[in-house]
């Protein structure tokens, strides 16, 4: 056998070995991001690489964050699990001294048993103290600030040590995407797990002189096209070292957009339960299994990201009740998701809406954003005095309350609700009782000013 033949053998060998191997999985998450802003989404934002990924994978057109916040949403995504049984209901600040629950299991602890090296860079959230960080909750090594950035002060850690006492929001995409690539190239002979969630686009916005003032959008656009770089880098790096056919690319984002930024069509932003607040776009990406050019209108949820994931690693569920479904199948459009006895939002420990199939029901609002400065206690919530239905697939933007034409939908949503939460936590109980005692009684919803007659 000549050299040549030997080296070429010896690369094909390799690459089947890769493709035989446990799948990496690589999870980039915006902070504050848009449902209306990429360009696959509609969006007049240029983002070539995100709408590559999403013709080259499946794109989610009603995908969710368990939670219109932060902490709850990225706690959701970890474990799998609703923030309210995970103990994350809000949003946490640097003064807090708690986090995500320490028997609670993150996605990385679940393929560290499967042997997988796993890395965290970029915004946390989940608690600022040791006990608390990616390292002590199944990642190998962290690289990031470990929550928002507009709390102070926003300190750029590795692992648990300063790296920097006050990040640069104009450097921070770029430092997030070196070491995002520089672990690729390290771990690239083990199956890994990368988790990116991104500290932009979320206030005060930051670009590098590359992108600013390039996009002609403005600061925020030229954030986005420095996040849709990002992405292009790392997905390149992907195929430089010939993992791109054995590594599932997921994309998100946290939650609707704040101040700025797109939510398309959807009423509501950050802080709300409307569409615009918890719908978010979710692009996934691995070629050979996940066919090319699918748009999915399943409804999907970031809790879902840690069975799909578990399940395609053959990892083992944790020991507590998985709230997500697993994915793959509609991933790769070879059948229907497991059935999901309907999908409920909160905010803080109340919950707020449930939406089955087609409909969506609203119970409760608060009366400002958890982020807002109100003063401490005057945040309230409201239960609706009526419950408000909405036909999503035919009004995403809830401006049609069809509830007085359709009760025993109403009725059938607030009994999925009792079904769901008969194994929540005590308080989040209570919570929902308060919220029936002070509603309309469903079963007397026919009485309500605009019922038509049954």
């Amino acid at each position: 056998m000549t050299r040549r033949n030997f080296l070429s053998v010896a690369a094909a060998s390799a690459v089947q070995a890769r493709s035989a191997a446990p799948p990496n999985v690589v999870l980039i998450v915006c902070d504050d991001l848009g449902y209306g802003d990429l360009g696959c989404y509609g969006g007049s934002l240029r983002t070539p690489h995100l709408d590559r990924m999403g013709s080259e994978g499946v794109r989610f057109t009603q995908f969710y964050s368990a939670n219109p916040v932060c902490s709850p949403s990225r706690a959701a995504l970890m474990t799998g699990r609703y923030p309210t049984r995970a103990g994350v209901p809000r949003v946490l600040f640097p003064k807090d001294t708690t986090g995500l629950a320490q028997d609670e299991t993150t996605i990385a602890q679940v393929l560290k048993r499967r042997g997988y090296r796993s890395m965290c860079v970029g915004k946390w959230h989940l608690g600022h103290l040791p006990q608390f960080l990616p390292t002590a909750r199944g990642f190998d090594g962290y690289f990031g600030i470990p929550y928002s950035n507009d709390m102070e002060p926003p300190v750029l850690l590795r692992d648990t040590e300063v790296a920097e006492p006050r990040a640069r929001m104009d450097r921070i995409t770029g430092q997030y995407t070196a070491e995002a690539v520089r672990f690729i190239e390290s771990a690239k002979d083990s199956p890994f797990f990368l988790y990116m969630p991104h500290t932009m686009p979320h206030i005060p916005l930051g670009a590098s002189e590359r992108f600013r003032g390039k996009s002609g959008r403005g600061l925020y656009g030229d954030v986005v096209a420095e996040i849709d770089w990002s992405v292009g880098e790392v997905l390149a790096a992907l195929k430089r070292h010939e993992l791109d056919s054995n590594t599932l690319v997921l994309f998100s984002s946290d939650n609707g957009p704040w101040y700025e930024g797109s939510p398309g069509r959807l009423r509501g932003r950050k802080g709300s339960t409307y569409e615009g607040g918890v719908r978010v776009p979710f692009i996934a990406k691995m070629p050979g299994r996940i066919p090319a050019g699918r748009v999915a209108r399943q409804v999907g949820s970031l809790m879902d990201v840690m069975p799909t994931v578990a399940r395609l690693a053959g990892a083992e569920f944790p020991s507590k009740p998985v709230d997500g479904i697993d994915l793959w199948p509609v991933l790769t459009g070879t059948g229907k998701p497991a059935h999901r006895g309907g999908l409920l939002y909160f905010d803080d420990t109340h919950l707020q809406c449930i939406r089955h199939d087609r409909w969506k029901l609203h119970v409760a609002r608060y009366t400002g954003a958890a982020y807002s400065p109100s003063p401490q206690g005057a945040r309230r919530n409201l239960p609706l005095a009526a419950p408000e239905l909405y036909d999503i697939e035919n009004d995403s933007d809830e401006s049609y309350d069809v509830s007085p034409e359709h009760p025993k939908i109403v009725r059938d949503l607030y009994a999925r609700a009792e079904r769901l939460l008969a194994d929540f936590p005590e308080n989040i109980r209570k919570d929902w009782e308060d919220t029936k005692a002070k509603a309309v009684v469903p079963a007397a919803i026919g009485a309500h000013p605009r019922a038509a007659d049954k």
